[in-house]
């Protein structure tokens, strides 16, 4: 199993451990490398992401715990950066401002009107249908539509390492408005995933949406593993985890889907690069 998670969050932003407590749970889990990617700040009332006002301290608590845990274990320090048009900061001016190791770019929040912002993540399937009618009149290929169009001009626009589970616009629909066999559908998702290739970025296997139970699959789904392997575009599992103890779930069966789908290999940041790590 592979020994690294660059998507982890603390209790600086949604999660619910601390970021000491992280580290020593990597290293009792035998984890080489452990990367911390916080919900970046948006200028909003909101309950996910860091506050303004926090955000030096995360940096210098991540920085104090690399050095005090330099002989066990490589730590680096991120931000899951949430793509909102013309409301969040350019991520590459927010990464040099805070000598960022490295960029997650995900949506969270479909739109780009402050006031009419569909949150498609949570626990609550009432808040996705909610605002799939308040805002797209339940019209859910609009809306799908807008969710793939705003990774397509976050890929467009900013500069980031890894691609956040780009179809995670499934996990609430639980095939109820659409089914991902669709035609018009895997057309989107095939649109993202050729923006990608072109811009030469990674897409995480996310297995959150499995062990929370909210997906019967990964983000993406297992049937896009093949065509990206195909693209030759290249992979990193992570857990998205929110607690220390989430650290690795469901690492062995993400790595069996890859290698059955034609991946031999992932990557891994480490040292100011990716490198590939043999399935």
């Amino acid at each position: 199993m592979q020994l690294f998670n660059l998507h982890t969050h603390t209790n600086f932003s949604d999660g619910k451990s601390t970021a000491e407590e992280v580290v020593q749970e990597a290293i009792r889990q035998g984890l080489k490398i452990l990367g911390f990617s916080d919900h970046s700040p948006v200028p909003f009332e909101n309950s996910f992401a860091i506050k303004n006002d926090e955000v030096q301290n995360y940096i210098d608590t991540i920085n104090s715990l690399k050095e005090k845990y330099k002989d066990q274990i490589k730590i680096y320090c991120s931000m899951e950066m949430d793509f909102i048009p013309g409301i969040v900061k350019n991520f590459k001016e927010t990464k040099e401002k805070y000598g960022l190791d490295y960029l997650i770019g995900s949506v969270h929040l479909v739109g780009n009107d402050i006031d009419k912002l569909w949150f498609i993540d949570g626990s609550k399937v009432e808040t996705y249908d909610e605002g799939l009618f308040k805002y797209y009149d339940g019209d859910i290929k609009k809306g799908v539509k807008a969710f793939f169009h705003q990774y397509n001009e976050m890929i467009e626009t900013e500069e980031f390492d890894i691609v956040g589970h780009f179809d995670k616009i499934k996990m609430h629909n639980r095939d109820r408005y659409f089914r991902e066999d669709e035609k018009w559908y895997r057309d989107l998702l095939m649109e993202t995933l050729t923006l990608i290739k072109e811009k030469n970025l990674i897409v995480e296997v996310n297995t959150r949406g499995i062990y929370k139970k909210r997906s019967n699959d990964f983000y993406p789904s297992t049937w896009v593993f093949p065509i990206m392997r195909e693209m030759n575009i290249p992979v990193i599992i992570s857990s998205d985890s929110h607690k220390a103890e989430e650290l690795t779930l469901c690492f062995k069966e993400a790595e069996e889907a890859l290698r059955a789908s034609g991946y031999k290999e992932t990557v891994c940041y480490a040292d100011g690069a990716y490198k590939s790590v043999a399935l």
